[in-house]
Parts: structure tokens; sequence; C-alpha cells
């Protein structure tokens, strides 16, 4: 059974109704991202970073997922399937996906905020006085600027297996996670699947673009991958 590896961004959950903070204006939620994803920003007002994180948790349990996700859940029939996220919404797994590697964190857990592998399942708020048994305060599972990716080096040993490699809602500019495509077989199919692909098409010898939003253009390659 051949191997997919698909790298998803936020433009696969944005159909969902997930804003990114890469829009035009540099905002997040109306926040620069510096103050509420950064430990400095988490130092100057942990107060504001929990109640950002609190609403985005709150937006996530009223959206659903997109085709582009329950798409990909549809290629385990006769795939193995691996997804590596930048994502930190759990829009994959209540589509049905197995496998997902999140690159950057969970919304759903948190953690001790002196010890990082201390994680918690998280579907609440999370308030200033939540201490972990450290007597730390709990902050959110999030990979903040600044910070390691420690699943980064398990992210290449799937990537480098990959068969057949699809990139979605990505501009493939974020680091560690865009040199993930440094580390496959050069000469796998790739799918590149954005509205506004930032790359060329000499990038890879076997590389198909599509220049479409991800519920259409993932459902279109998910249907040629499955009647193969």
């Amino acid at each position: 059974m051949k191997k997919i590896v698909v790298l998803t961004g936020a433009g696969i959950s944005a159909e969902s109704g997930l804003k990114t903070f890469r829009d035009a204006d540099g905002l997040w939620e109306g926040h620069d991202v510096m103050e509420v994803a950064s430990d400095i920003g988490w130092k100057k007002n942990p107060g504001l970073v929990l109640d950002f994180y609190n609403k985005r948790r709150q937006q996530l349990s009223q959206v659903s997922p997109n085709l582009a996700h329950t798409s990909l859940a549809l290629l385990e029939k006769k795939y193995r399937v691996n997804i590596i996220t930048q994502n930190v919404d759990d829009l994959h797994e209540r589509a049905g996906s197995s496998n997902v590697l999140h690159l950057h964190g969970e919304l759903l857990k948190s953690r001790s905020s002196i010890n990082e592998q201390l994680i918690y399942k998280c579907n609440k708020d999370i308030n200033l006085g939540d201490m972990c048994e450290l007597n730390s305060q709990i902050r959110p599972h999030i990979v903040w600027f600044g910070e390691g990716v420690p699943l980064f080096e398990k992210a290449i040993e799937i990537t480098s297996k990959a068969d057949i490699l699809i990139i979605i809602g990505t501009s493939m500019q974020v680091y560690p996670a865009a040199n993930l495509i440094n580390f496959i077989n050069s000469t796998i199919p790739v799918y590149f699947i954005d509205p506004k692909p930032s790359i060329q098409k000499n990038y890879f010898s076997n590389l198909t673009i599509l220049t479409e939003n991800a519920s259409s253009g993932v459902s279109k390659i998910v249907n040629q991958l499955i009647d193969l």
C-alpha cells in the first residue's frame, strides 16, 4: 500500500471559518501576532494571551470540517495516509483522518508553563491561576514564535518515506515546516493546491499545481488517486 503524506496549512481551515493571521492586515483577530503568539507576549500579558486562545477554542467548537478535510479522510481506504499540519485545530481528526501530526501544537490541549512534557486535554477556558502539578501556570499547548518545534524530526521521518506528497493551503514560507519538502524523493508525484500557489513549476520533476481553494482542489485530487 502506497504512502501519501499531506502537508496542510491555514488555507484548508479558512474555508471552515477559522481565520489565519497571515491576512493582508497582518493581524490575527485584531491582534499583532507577537502579542498573542510569542513568549514575550506571554510574559508581558498572560491574561490577554489566555483570553485570545480561549476565544479561538470557543470559535473552534462552532465550526465543522469542510469538503477538503473529509475528502482527505477518504484516502485511507486505499493508501497509508499521514497528515502533517501547521494548524492547531482538530478538523482533520473530526473529519475522520487517523494519523495527524500537529507541528505547531493543538488548541484542545494545554501544558505546564515550566515543563513542556506535561500536556493535558483542554476543551474549556484556561484562566490565570490554573496550575499544573508543579504549581506553575497552565498555558496553551501552542508552539509560539521563537520556540522550538519538538515534532519536526518526526515530521521529517514521515515525509522522507512518502510515495506521494500533497500540499494544501500553505505558503510553504513558514520555517521549519517549509523545509519538509527537501526531505522527499524528488521524483515522487507532488500536488500543490492553493488559490495563490507560491511554488515554481520546475521545483519538482513531477509537480501538479491546482490554483483552487482547498475544497475543490482536494476533492479532485482525491478522486483521481482513488480511481488509480
